[in-house]
């Protein structure tokens, strides 16, 4: 069994590859809540530790177990806890089977007996604002601080090792708890063992730059550098929606995401291996998959990943996932490869990985397509003093869909200048006002020009609506206003995937020669309020119907606070009488107004609790 690594902590991870969540390393423990009349404080980390075994020379290796306490509140400006805290860390139970040390970083203090290296010195204290400071006295450790933010709160690192004298496969465990006068803990239990398998995943040798449609073969290969045998293992094959695997095997489950950007972006295949993989020894696929570039492939990742099965990893299987659509498929099966065998004859048992950094390789892609992005404006009449809604953006016509995984930022930008006679009322959450020549602003309404940034992917088929509405100042016969996608940054405004640069831009025209400016079926009586079919001609009503379409929203003030996203479904939008805008997505608006009224029936029922108390 593969536990978590040691640290792979809930920190927030940098690069763009683990802020999409490309792997799981493995499940954190995480302690169980308990009731109390304060806060309920929890411990996460990982369940298993495994060490390397105590070297016949030179110093042992060392490892750190990282523990985090969390704070179950959610709400950032009131939730945070302000009182003292302790947390004791019960060391007893790793006699004789390892040293444990806190890191100096971060404000804390190793104990004596546990060895110098590095970052932990002997009796000396590091000094991190906010953080607790730890020592450890004999069998226990002791973290001191005051404060915990809403969510994880990491603990100074504890520094583990081997210890001397102590046998291949010993373990023991680390019992942690927590102390407050304002608040509770549920302790929370780690184990720390010796020795255990070391899958190291190979670099597999492929070819990155491909033209859609090609295909190659993938040989994956692995070996196992620990003490003892893997006891199964699983495969994670996990590639964006630009690459494809020509066969699905019977062995394999498979699941798609859209790792938070709105639009499915990541397949993820875990394929259980049974069988005992030894120490020692390398092991490869028993023939290679096929690999393929898609007509949509542009810029593309596959990570690749090898972990010995075990409860977590083949419960993960079943989470969101759906079988290969052939059951009756193929199996993926493994050989051993054509290299010298350890001697070592070690049983199998389900353990830790010793360095679980070095299970996982990726590779870059490049195709050579391209992606049109076809900008669309709009048409809309209107009486002074009265207010218009319009519908503006661009689709994806492909072939190619784009996505910035790895740089995390916005595909492209829709760069919107108002007509004249006019000013924004209301405006999506993914756009923001600037001055004329691009600069930022303190008041949003009423700004002569709004740009609004995509997310980090953009399907092959989407459409990025945006929806304005726009009131009337004065009447200008055939008003023209700029709707323009570019890239994303101010610097080289060409997208560099889009050879068509005559159809990046289109116009948004108001009151034009013959409509008349005394307004047409979308004018209002000067309240601003409007039905979501007052402009004529264009996408006046901001409605797609695309599949991958995108979709934006704006508070009821006219404010901002939400981001676009590329969803799986077009926008719907209306215009409310306080000039703001509400979008909704398909699906995603009947979960957002069943989560506002669990929310009203919840706090219902905290004011009639109340009451009662009261009356008694």
């Amino acid at each position: 069994m593969r536990s978590t690594p040691p640290r792979a902590v809930p920190r927030r991870a940098a690069g763009a590859l683990a802020a999409a969540g490309l792997l799981a390393a493995g499940p954190l423990a995480l302690s169980a809540p308990a009731r109390a009349a304060g806060p309920v404080m929890g411990f996460g980390g990982p369940a298993v530790t495994a060490l390397r075994p105590y070297p016949a020379s030179g110093g042992p290796q060392r490892t750190s177990v990282a523990i985090t306490v969390d704070n179950p509140s959610r709400d950032e400006e009131s939730g945070r806890f302000e009182g003292a805290y302790t947390v004791t860390f019960d060391l007893s139970g790793i006699s004789g089977v390892a040293d444990a040390a806190f890191s100096a970083e971060g404000g804390t203090r190793s104990g004596p007996g546990a060895g110098g290296d590095d970052d932990a010195e002997s009796g000396t204290r590091g000094g991190a604002e906010g953080g607790a400071d730890c020592e450890i006295t004999g069998a226990t450790g002791i973290c001191h601080g005051t404060g915990l933010s809403p969510g994880t709160n990491p603990l100074p690192a504890l520094r583990v090792s081997a210890a001397e004298g102590s046998e291949d496969g010993a373990s023991g465990t680390i019992r942690v708890t927590g102390a407050s006068d304002g608040a509770s803990f549920t302790p929370f239990t780690t184990r720390i063992q010796v020795g255990g398998p070391d899958l190291v995943m190979e670099r597999a040798p492929l070819k990155q730059e491909l033209r859609p449609g090609m295909t190659q073969p993938f040989s994956l290969a692995f070996a196992n550098h620990g003490t003892r045998a893997a006891d199964g293992v699983v495969l994670t094959l996990r590639y964006t929606r630009g690459i494809e695997f020509t066969e699905r095997y019977a062995n394999c489950v498979y699941s798609e995401d859209d790792a938070g950007r709105g639009v499915p972006v990541w397949t993820t295949a875990r394929c259980s291996v049974e069988g005992e993989y030894e120490a020692g020894t390398a092991y490869e696929l028993a023939e290679p998959l096929i690999l393929r570039a898609t007509q949509r492939a542009y810029r593309d990742t596959l990570v690749y990943r090898i972990d010995e099965a075990g409860p977590a990893e083949r419960g993960a299987e079943g989470t969101g996932a759906r079988s290969a659509p052939d059951a009756r498929g193929r199996i993926l099966t493994l050989k051993e490869a054509p290299a010298a065998r350890s001697a070592r004859d070690t049983p199998a048992m389900r353990s830790a990985d010793l360095a679980p950094g070095d299970n996982q390789q990726d590779a870059d892609f490049r195709t050579a397509n391209t992606a049109d992005f076809v900008a669309y404006g709009d048409e809309a009449a209107g009486r002074p003093g009265s207010t218009v809604g319009v519908g503006i953006g661009f689709r994806n016509e492909g072939p190619a869909w784009i996505g910035g995984l790895r740089s995390g930022e916005p595909v492209a930008t829709v760069d919107f200048t108002v007509p004249e006679g006019a000013s924004v009322t209301a405006w999506p959450g993914a756009c923001r006002g600037v001055t004329a020549d691009g600069q930022d602003r303190e008041r949003q309404a009423g700004a002569p020009r709004y740009v609004c940034d995509t997310a980090t992917a953009v399907r092959e088929d989407a459409d990025f609506a945006l929806r304005f509405d726009l009131r009337i100042d004065q009447a200008v016969t055939g008003a023209s206003g700029t709707v323009e996608v570019r890239n994303a940054r101010q610097r080289g405004r060409l997208l560099p995937f889009d050879p068509d640069r005559a159809n990046n831009t289109a116009a948004l025209v108001l009151n034009a020669a013959g409509t008349g400016s005394s307004g047409g079926p979308g004018d209002t009586d000067g309240t601003g309020d409007t039905d979501g079919t007052d402009s004529t001609g264009g996408t006046g009503s901001a409605t797609s119907g695309a599949a991958g379409g995108s979709s934006t929203t704006a508070s009821p003030t006219g404010g901002s606070p939400a981001s676009g996203s590329t969803g799986s479904a077009g926008a719907t939008a209306r215009a409310s009488g306080t000039g703001g805008v509400l979008a909704s997505t398909g699906t995603g608006a009947l979960p957002a107004a069943g989560a506002a009224a669990v929310a009203l029936l919840a706090g219902a029922v905290l004011r009639a609790t109340a009451r009662r108390r009261a009356a008694r």
